[in-house]
């Protein structure tokens, strides 16, 4: 090795690891419900304070952290143009499934991402096997806290102290199930999709008019994020 060469392995090394830890805090906040102050962030990585906020202040420049009027970061909106790649291709991956259960149970189904605290549908497929359907556009997007969708989606966050029994409910059950919380008179059956990091976090959402096509779609809606999950990650490949 030359001296240039061994001069620079230290550089480079603290390079790695400065990197290591912005995508570590970045994780552990994105992962926290309630967000993360300095301190918690310091110590969870091991390092001081100050090297804390340096980190999320270099973060927060490029919006992939914000920093709370209570003083805690949480993930900013860089991380969604980050996903946004990823969830393009997981999109066209997920419409042939979608299409085939979709028609299957005569029920518009859907596939729904995390986009802050908001559950956002990113494909939508409507069945051509029925006359009459419920049904909403891409894009459509509501809290977290209501409709199977969202609390599928909250289901997949880490549990805490204090936490609503809807979401809790859903992580017990693997599923979530409702009626009438987003449209009046519908129900929703929402499974989540379980995708390996650093993926956002994603559901399969049906809407149907009719309780009995609600109550025998669970089965069905969990093999169709298991298709949808294989075919992503390559397992389904021969």
């Amino acid at each position: 090795m030359s001296e240039e060469q061994a001069a620079r392995k230290p550089a480079r090394a603290a390079g790695s690891q400065t990197l290591a830890r912005g995508l570590t805090a970045l994780h552990l906040v994105a992962e926290a419900p309630r967000g993360l102050g300095v301190q918690e962030i310091a110590e969870r990585l091991g390092v001081h304070r100050t090297i804390a906020y340096r980190i999320v202040s270099t973060l927060a420049e490029f919006r992939l952290v914000s920093r709370g009027a209570d003083g805690r970061y949480r993930a900013g909106v860089g991380t969604v143009v980050l996903a946004r790649g990823y969830t393009a291709g997981l999109q066209e991956t997920a419409v042939p499934f979608l299409r085939r259960t979709a028609d299957d149970l005569g029920a518009t189904v859907a596939l729904i991402a995390e986009e802050g605290d908001e559950a956002v549908a990113v494909a939508v497929v409507e069945p051509q096997s029925v006359d009459y359907h419920l049904s909403y556009r891409v894009g459509s997007r509501n809290p977290l806290s209501v409709g199977s969708a969202g609390l599928a989606l909250a289901s997949m966050r880490p549990p805490y102290p204090g936490e609503p029994e809807a979401p809790a409910e859903a992580r017990r059950q693997g599923h979530a199930a409702t009626y009438g919380q987003v449209e009046p008179g519908a129900y929703g059956v929402a499974v989540p999709l379980r995708l390996p990091e650093p993926a956002p976090r994603m559901c399969v959402n049906l809407i149907t008019s009719r309780e009995e096509v609600a109550r025998h779609a669970v089965a069905r809606m969990r093999a169709t994020a298991e298709d949808i999950r294989s075919a992503a990650t390559g397992e389904g490949e021969a």
